[in-house]
């Protein structure tokens, strides 16, 4: 017999009460973090609408110009620069915001404000066109220096092990915002008809081994010896690889199912090609949070040291197991 349909059932937890029952995870914060993460959602939703109209508006292709990474830049990378940069700054919480956009750190003039966002606003942008998944990234900081000064690039330059919260956003099939503060990884899907995220998938684990990997094996000829052994073994196995070339989608995908994800160094990017402050470090925050591993082929990732604002770094993310295979572990 079907099961009847409970009308008065609970939709669930809103993103906005989730925030607001967990505040006391910070008791140094008093409310500008939970703000933060909202300020965050809002243009997420923003952007959101306008990636689903893509097709149907003149916001597809690229742009003619190129971001600082020298890639070609989407117009809706620069659509969604903006709605990011604009709420982190109206929201009053943010002395700076870093972008992968951006070459230089971008000052709201929110001197008295705590915290450091930096965003790569449209990761995967490249597959707009296509009607692939894409993401946000985002981390968030506490500043170093004195409130009511202005803020310098030493408030930038932190190791992930000093993020107070990190996330990402990912805009597919539905669209999903997952975020950690330390204190595991919760996800929310947005139901449109409402504009709320839901919380959907509490209390998110990766497995500790999986089956899939994700790696462009088109660079195989370029890859260290020690990765082509471990893909060799991965294919001996009969893992199965799954290649989206869009970061946070691979990324997801992993973290639910079990998997890694590889972006090593190569004869073309021999420091690697993702972006450390950008890219790396939140998802690596977020994987261990889940129980996952992220190194760069040697070291923890949220260990590294950034010395400069768009500095790459060779990437191993996913299940635990796995990443330490890789590496001969």
């Amino acid at each position: 017999m079907a099961e009847r349909f409970d009308y008065k059932k609970s939709i669930g937890v809103t993103l906005d009460r989730f925030i607001m029952e967990n505040q006391s995870d910070f008791p140094f914060a008093t409310g500008e973090l939970s703000q933060l993460l909202r300020d965050i959602a809002i243009a997420a939703k923003i952007v959101n609408k306008e990636i689903n109209r893509a097709g149907l508006s003149d916001i597809v292709g690229a742009m003619g110009s190129k971001n600082v990474q020298g890639e070609d830049q989407q117009r809706l990378d620069v659509i969604a620069d903006f709605r990011f940069t604009q709420a982190l700054t109206h929201g009053g919480e943010v002395c700076v915001v870093v972008s992968e956009e951006v070459d230089e750190i971008i000052f709201t003039g929110n001197d008295d404000a705590k915290y450091v966002v930096a965003i790569d606003p449209l990761d995967g942008s490249s597959n707009i066109d296509v009607n692939v998944a894409i993401g946000t990234i985002f981390s968030i900081y506490r500043r170093k220096s004195p409130l009511g000064k202005k803020p310098g690039l030493d408030d930038v330059l932190q190791k992930g092990t000093e993020q107070v919260a990190a996330g990402y956003v990912l805009y597919g099939s539905s669209t999903m915002l997952v975020y950690t503060t330390g204190f595991g990884v919760n996800g929310f899907t947005y139901e449109p008809s409402l504009g709320e995220f839901f919380l959907s998938h509490p209390n998110m684990k990766t497995p500790e081994m999986g089956r899939l990997y994700s790696i462009n094996e088109g660079n195989y000829d370029d890859f260290e010896d020690s990765l082509k052994a471990y893909i060799q073994l991965c294919r001996d196995r009969r893992y199965s690889g799954r290649y989206i070339g869009s970061l946070v989608a691979d990324f997801h995908r992993n973290m639910l199912k079990g998997g890694m994800y590889v972006y090593p160094a190569t004869k073309g990017s021999p420091k690697g090609k993702l972006r450390l402050i950008y890219e790396c470090n939140a998802l690596a925050f977020i994987c261990e949070q889940a129980g996952g591993m992220a190194t760069d082929g040697k070291n923890r990732i949220l260990e590294i040291q950034p010395t400069e604002l768009h500095q790459r770094v060779p990437y191993y993310v996913g299940s635990k197991k796995m990443v330490e295979e890789s590496m001969g572990t």
